[in-house]
């Protein structure tokens, strides 16, 4: 049953990995125009506090920093069609003929727009224009791009970002963060507080975040670790890995199997396309895992105080391989209690098997 598991799972997990991978060229195209680049403009923010930045762009990337040490300025970055290279004198040229491209400071707000003059346009001429942009850490975004990615960090406030074209980076944000794409996939690493990231084209991985956290993809699968909050995570497109987790956990796939390990939270876990895996330190207030056309392989700490009510086609355990249990235990139902119970554990396998140990 575990290899079944396991290889149900690596194949959702490598296709997980593959959408994310290819989702994710956006952003580092995003990367890559303004590597070892020099802008095309350049605007001093010295003078300017900024604490607000607001950003539209259809046809290239964002980013926004507030990395202590770099002077507030805004750098624009201009490529022709498919990444080509363009001299200085044929930018200005399309610019001049085809775009509106401004960048103002008002009050403590700085806006940059990029957006195209004309209804019908020869996309043989389009260009890609993507703004960097380095701010003070206290300074909020409102960023739309319906081409490219979008990478943020070193911020502290309401982040607000979208795209319909490229993946999502985020690195040590800390507030309100709001982010959507329809076309890549999303990193969030070493950020906080209330976070809500969607998308519908690839996959997701959170890494080191802490407090809210709502992260839905209908396009790839979900990698999380060293979580700790209260956690919302769903996908319909791929498979969910977890790896130490506090707090609360709730999470859900039609697209995969589910792999949890060092789990220190209330749990609820359920796959209608897969098998489950949880390995389980510490339950919290709550334990519920449900799969619906695959095996359980669950992993309960032996000292707890547990309720149990878990159901399956057959239990592979004997209750007399267990210590301080009392309930009924048939081949296919266990009701009972273990260390005087307590705390609700429920498991529920419809058409396979749950594989059942205390450790």
């Amino acid at each position: 049953m575990y290899m079944s598991y396991i290889q149900t799972n690596s194949m959702h997990m490598k296709k997980y990995l593959l959408l994310f991978f290819l989702a994710g060229q956006t952003v580092a195209a995003l990367a890559q125009d303004s590597e070892g680049k020099t802008p095309y403009l350049t605007k001093s923010l010295a003078n300017d506090a900024i604490n607000s930045v607001v950003v539209n762009t259809s046809a290239g990337g964002i980013s926004v920093s507030g990395k202590s040490g770099e002077t507030p300025r805004v750098e624009v970055y201009i490529r022709g069609n498919n990444g080509r290279e363009l001299s200085k004198e044929e930018v200005k040229k399309r610019l001049d003929e085809d775009y509106d491209l401004s960048i103002a400071v008002t009050g403590h707000e700085v806006r940059a727009i990029a957006k195209n003059k004309h209804e019908n346009f020869n996309w043989k001429r389009s260009i890609s224009i993507s703004f960097k942009i380095y701010v003070p850490a206290q300074t909020a975004t409102d960023l739309k791009t319906s081409g490219g990615g979008i990478m943020l960090d070193n911020l502290k406030g309401n982040e607000k970002f979208t795209t319909s074209g490229g993946g999502l980076q985020v690195d040590k944000l800390f507030g309100t963060i709001r982010g959507n794409t329809s076309g890549g996939g999303i990193m969030v690493s070493n950020s906080g507080d209330d976070i809500n990231l969607q998308t519908s084209g690839g996959g997701i991985i959170a890494k080191n975040c802490t407090g809210k956290i709502k992260l839905e993809t209908s396009g790839g699968g979900l990698r999380l670790e060293n979580l700790k909050g209260t956690i919302n995570a769903q996908t319909s497109g791929g498979g969910v890995e977890g790896n130490n987790i506090e707090g609360e956990l709730i999470t859900s796939t039609s697209g995969g199997g589910i792999d949890l390990k060092q789990m220190n939270c209330s749990l609820s876990a359920s796959t209608s396309a897969g098998s489950l895996r949880a390995q389980i330190n510490k339950v919290g207030k709550y334990l519920k895992l449900d799969v619906s056309s695959g095996n359980i392989d669950l992993e309960l700490p032996l000292k707890q105080g547990l309720d149990l009510d878990i159901r399956a086609d057959a239990i592979n355990q004997h209750p007399s391989k267990i210590s301080g249990f009392s309930g009924q235990w048939d081949k296919d139902h266990i009701k009972g209690s273990v260390n005087g119970g307590g705390i609700p554990v429920s498991a529920d396998a419809s058409s396979g098997s749950i594989n059942l140990r205390f450790n």
